[in-house]
């Protein structure tokens, strides 16, 4: 009797652990390929091959040590990757983070894509192109050289080469939540309308079927913890090839606001794909519901509170090891905007890392994401090329950068430019394109800018910020307050702020006397 009970027992578990393996077996699957990667350079044979593992730079060392011509080319980065036999029927992608600046993709030596901007992620699906129970060579061929028609064209920080982002391996049912669009999650919570006491959200779901018709069930759940809020079903009928987007709109009762640093709270709404009762598909985004305005008289304005927005300038590098940032380095340099008393960051000048936007979300910091349609500074080439391509390149970063963090609602402004300039080639009539194009993409964000001169072009976005370094290049920091005086006395319409400010300052550059020194010379002492 004692042997037949634990026979029961141990087949129950059995039964259990095969379902588990079941489900399992049924859900996407993401799979990280970081490491073992070959890599040489486009100009050496190929057996000049060295080991390294993603996120990785060539320019961690050079661009760093102050050296102006890095090295600026082609880099090949190859890998060999097993393609388990029991992915047959299903449907294997290949999603980057982040390769800079233009990245052709191949696998077993042809040509499957290639991505041009260094900084928005991006995805190729490879169903068709692997060999199935074999090993499959993927290369990467990343190319920082110089492109007149790649966003950015110039900027006073580095242009490193390599993948250095994550690299996944995604596996998904050949009927699934689509990753194809811009390399989005196929998911858009769009906030319809949002007040203390009732939240009105309409999901958008991207849908894909390469296998054959039949009807499958989208769920949806709202969560708040482990306590459900709300859920809805329905089924769709998809017909082979079938590439559609299903509507599921809800709304929530007296919602739990996402309240900045204050109270950054997150629903979450998981998505899923049923068929024949099994559970084929599953993408779980955050919903953080708030609502915000910015008066041109007295700023900015969350859940109906005035805000005052103390922020901070952000860029992805770091000492010796570039831009191959790991998770622990975002949140470092998240834990020393919180240590300053940050509660607004600028993403400057670029799509950043989805670790970076999720700790936005998480400590409750509003955000300016913005393409890295840059400017000048103190070069001497444009950063605006009047040509169809460099046009078209914009307009695909700003829906990259747009569908790709449509979900991460400490996203409050769409940044368009960095200081541009109207002479010779004018960016004007360009700028108002790509401001319609983000009112399309998303009508419930405002658009910003930040300028370093007068012009038409900073009465274009819904706001207006300034890059001023008064005391700095010449003047004295007073002027500050006496220029934002001035024009908001003027220009009484429009939304004003400082995007950057400041000085030069070296830790190695000490000096008792405090007086204003030269900013193009190589002494910028601290104090």
């Amino acid at each position: 009797m004692k042997n037949n009970k634990y026979r029961g027992v141990a087949a129950a578990l059995l039964l259990c652990l095969l379902s588990i393996a079941q489900g399992l077996h049924a859900q996407r699957q993401d799979i990280l390929l970081n490491n073992n990667w070959q890599f040489r350079f486009s100009h050496q044979v190929q057996f000049d091959t060295r080991r390294v593992d993603l996120p990785h730079t060539w320019n961690a060392q050079d661009a760093l040590a102050g050296k102006t011509d890095y090295k600026r080319g082609i880099g090949n980065y190859e890998k060999s990757l097993y393609v388990r036999p029991e992915w047959k029927g299903k449907r294997p992608f290949l999603r980057f983070e982040g390769v800079n600046s233009v990245a052709d993709v191949f696998v077993n030596r042809k040509h499957i894509g290639e991505h041009r901007g260094g900084y928005a992620a991006f995805i190729f699906e490879i169903t068709d192109e692997v060999k199935y129970g074999a090993k499959n060579s993927i290369l990467v061929r990343a190319n920082n050289g110089e492109q007149l028609d790649v966003m950015p064209l110039v900027g006073d920080f580095n242009f490193y080469g390599g993948i250095y982002r994550d690299v996944h391996l995604m596996i998904t049912d050949a009927t699934c939540i689509s990753p194809l669009d811009y390399a989005s999650p196929g998911v858009y919570l769009v906030q319809e309308s949002v007040t203390p006491e009732e939240a009105k959200v309409c999901t958008k779901v991207n849908l894909s079927n390469k296998g054959a018709e039949g009807d499958v069930e989208l769920r949806l759940r709202v969560t708040e913890g482990s306590k459900t809020v709300y859920e809805d079903s329905r089924t769709v009928t998809l017909a082979q090839g079938a590439d559609l987007q299903e509507e599921l709109p809800f709304s929530i009762k007296k919602p739990h606001l996402w309240d900045g640093r204050e109270d950054p709270f997150m629903y979450q709404v998981t998505v899923s794909l049923h068929k024949d009762g099994k559970q084929i598909d599953s993408v779980q985004q955050p919903l953080e519901l708030r609502f915000y305005h910015t008066d041109p008289d007295q700023g900015f304005f969350l859940n109906g509170k005035h805000l005052a927005l103390h922020g901070v300038c952000r860029h992805q590098d770091r000492a010796e090891i570039g831009n191959a940032l790991r998770p622990q380095h975002h949140e470092e340099d998240v834990a020393l905007m919180l240590e300053m008393g940050v509660n607004a960051t600028r993403l400057a000048h670029y799509h950043q890392a989805t670790a970076m936007y999720d700790l936005m979300d998480k400590y409750g910091i509003v955000t300016w994401a913005e393409i890295p349609f840059v400017g000048p500074g103190g070069y001497a080439d444009k950063g605006f090329v009047d040509q169809a391509s460099f046009r078209a390149n914009g307009k695909q970063q700003l829906i990259e950068l747009i569908r790709q963090n449509y979900n991460r609602q400490a996203i409050c402004f769409w940044g368009l430019f960095n200081e541009l300039k109207e002479v010779g080639d004018n960016p004007v009539e360009y700028i108002k394109e790509l401001n319609v194009l983000a009112k399309q993409e998303d009508p419930t964000r405002p658009t910003a800018s930040a300028s370093n001169q007068g012009g038409n072009l900073n009465f274009i976005t819904d706001n207006i910020a300034w890059n001023r370094y008064d005391g700095w290049y010449g003047s004295t920091p007073k002027i500050l307050g006496q220029f934002l005086d001035a024009t908001h006395k003027k220009y009484p319409q429009i939304r004003i702020g400082i995007s950057e400010y400041g000085a030069g300052a070296s830790i190695y550059h000490q000096q008792d006397s405090l007086k204003q020194t030269v900013p193009i010379s190589w002494w910028h002492p601290e104090n």
